[in-house]
């Protein structure tokens, strides 16, 4: 048998423009785990209202943090999975959960090479059922229609992995050696409260109190909400920090519905008129900078904390393709191909 790897990320549209985004947000928002109403309601909400406003939003969104060479997010996912290759024998491919750049078009790229072994590697260290469960669903339902032959293992979520807490603390750390904060803030990416039950395995044990993420249960293996709790503390403990000092809280969340709290936005304010004027961002829920983070917090956090009385805001980057992060990826690869061992 062949081994290979499959990369996967969230996607984008091919250009910042309201044609290219339409379609786009098309496929993300009718996946039945990113908005998960019944169909009826989602084709509703989604083709009745959101793409008729939506679209011409985003793309002035998109416009401000495209690069030359494209996609931030794909430019970014590109590059690692070009220096990822250098240090392991076996095929890599990426492809992305929406938008162009298929899960279908990566599985027939490694097909081509005669891979029929494949370590799927959804690119987010925390289980959600709208990222983690959805890149591994799509990517078995592809495999099973158009490489029925394949063998599929997926790469556990790897939040509290010490290796990837030790690259994350000390990408962290050298990003924040020159600029002296107040507060460092832990932003993940908001989902609704209800998808965190929906994810529980017992249907008992997440009930949102904020006793129930620190109670050992099997739910914590498909917890968002433990999870990215358990990615700062460790973070802070790496990084010796005092508890004051961190926190966490989550963004984009979407009105009409009640989502993960405390709510980052709010918090900008409050830390401002509590006197944390300098404020450091990390936004760990990605591996790669997109328009979640170099927009929403890097941009629009900035002038929401300025305004509410900050004076200095960071917005730390995600890992992206840097060194140390790609070299724990190899090791995890390579250690799956000679030992079927996966990071936990």
């Amino acid at each position: 048998m062949k081994k290979g790897i499959l990369l996967v990320n969230l996607g984008s549209p091919d250009a910042p423009t309201r044609k290219a985004v339409r379609p786009y947000l098309d496929e993300f928002l009718m996946d039945k785990r990113v908005i998960d109403l019944p169909g009826l309601f989602r084709n509703l909400l989604v083709r009745g209202i959101i793409l008729n406003t939506r679209p011409g939003r985003s793309a002035k969104a998109y416009k401000k943090i495209w690069w030359e060479e494209g996609s931030p997010l794909i430019i970014i996912s590109e590059r690692f999975q070009e220096k990822l290759q250098k240090l392991t024998e076996m095929p890599v491919a990426l492809g992305m959960r929406y938008g162009s750049m298929s899960i279908k078009k990566a599985l027939d790229e490694l097909a081509e090479k005669e891979v029929t072994e494949v370590l799927l590697v959804p690119l987010y260290p925390h289980y959600a059922m709208s990222s983690y469960e959805t890149v591994v669903v799509k990517a078995l339902e592809d495999q099973r229609k158009h490489h029925p032959s394949m063998k599929l293992t997926t790469m556990p979520a790897f939040y509290s992995n010490e290796d990837y807490i030790k690259v994350l603390g000390d990408s962290i750390a050298e990003q924040l050696k020159d600029f002296e904060y107040d507060h460092m803030l832990f932003s993940y990416h908001g989902i609704p409260e209800r998808h965190i039950r929906k994810s529980d395995p017992t249907k008992f044990h997440c009930k949102i109190d904020g006793s129930c993420c620190n109670t050992n249960s099997v739910a914590h293996h498909t917890c968002y909400r433990h999870q990215c709790f358990a990615t700062t503390e460790a973070v802070r403990k790496y990084l010796g920090l005092s508890e004051d000092k961190v926190s966490s809280s989550f963004q984009s969340r979407i009105a009409g519905d009640t989502w993960l709290k405390p709510y980052t936005d709010y918090e900008f304010e409050r830390f401002a008129k509590e006197g944390k004027k300098r404020l450091a961002v990390i936004t760990p829920a990605f591996v790669a900078d997109c328009l979640e983070t170099l927009e929403e917090i890097a941009m629009e956090g900035e002038e929401e904390f300025i305004e509410a009385g900050g004076s200095a805001f960071k917005h730390v980057a995600c890992l992206n393709d840097s060194d140390p992060w790609v070299s724990l990826m190899a090791h995890w690869v390579n250690d799956w191909a000679e030992t079927a061992k996966l990071p936990v």
